[in-house]
């Protein structure tokens, strides 16, 4: 399933693209992941860990950027990962593209995720509520990094979320999926255009 995000940072797309240069920074801001090890240049080992609600899934694996273009501003994260109690693998490209807006950046995000076994089992639906929450949260733990930064201070003392749990995440995913029944079921219905 794809997922995209699109979120705009108060910075210059060369610090911006700086940022994304670190990717323990970047996983830093990712709730819940925790990279552990470099095991080669631009390959990293670590865990992540999801939970929402009765929902509780923990991954182990690798990350390595598979691309990076600096003419572009544009670079590929390759991640997969297995359930700690196998259950499951996951499998995601995850790729950002930055566009200068005079001093400010629009940053475009795009994961392609693939997941089997335990997580599958609960609906496309419900794990891409889960998934775009996490992003939001992602985008959102970005922003206070780079002002960080910005300001000369720490980025990893900054707060940011630091685990994906919580009723948050399930509210929200939660909210979403309403938001879909509703607009199914109570949005003026339209016929087929005839041919």
């Amino acid at each position: 399933m794809l997922i995209t995000q699109t979120f705009d940072l108060d910075q210059p797309v060369d610090q911006v693209w700086n940022f994304f240069d670190d990717i323990p920074l970047v996983a830093a801001c990712i709730p819940g992941a925790d990279l552990t090890n470099q095991v080669g240049d631009d390959e990293y080992q670590g865990d992540v860990t999801i939970s929402a609600g009765p929902v509780k899934l923990e991954f182990t694996g690798a990350v390595k950027v598979q691309s990076r273009d600096d003419a572009r501003k544009a670079i590929v994260l390759d991640a997969a990962g297995a359930d700690k109690k196998g259950r499951g693998t996951a499998n995601a490209l995850l790729t950002v593209s930055l566009q200068p807006l005079g001093g400010s950046t629009r940053v475009n995000m795009s994961m392609d995720l693939a997941i089997s076994g335990a997580a599958a089992q609960y609906g496309r639906g419900l794990v891409q509520d889960v998934t775009a929450v996490l992003i939001d949260q992602t985008a959102g733990s970005m922003k206070l990094r780079m002002t960080a930064i910005a300001e000369g201070r720490d980025p990893m003392a900054v707060g940011g979320p630091k685990a994906a749990s919580g009723l948050a995440i399930g509210f929200t995913a939660f909210l979403r999926a309403a938001r879909r029944v509703f607009a199914r079921f109570f949005l003026p219905y339209q016929p087929a255009p005839s041919r």
